[in-house]
């Protein structure tokens, strides 16, 4: 039986090795890890904002993704004087 820690597009073999190598790393080394993670999804998000509003400048880009990011309420906590940009 498949825990649901266990992404479906890998084997419960790769998963234990994965599972071992973060075991055996310091927690600078995971936190790194994390943030680089963290960055590339932040970047592929961006990626897709662009590909459906090509006509978006850096900072719409940027006010899309911290609307997904943080919700509508937040981003206007943020901007409160500009309108919502779609993501």
């Amino acid at each position: 039986m498949r825990s649901a820690a266990i992404p479906n597009d890998t084997t419960i073999e790769a998963h234990r090795v994965q599972r071992d190598i973060y075991a055996k790393m310091g927690g600078t080394a995971r936190v790194a890890i994390a943030f680089e993670l963290s960055e590339a999804v932040k970047q592929l998000a961006c990626a897709g904002i662009r590909h459906r509003h090509p006509d978006y400048s850096d900072e719409q880009v940027f006010q899309a993704w911290a609307r997904l990011k943080l919700g509508d309420a937040l981003t206007r906590a943020v901007w409160p004087h500009r309108e919502l940009v779609d993501p």
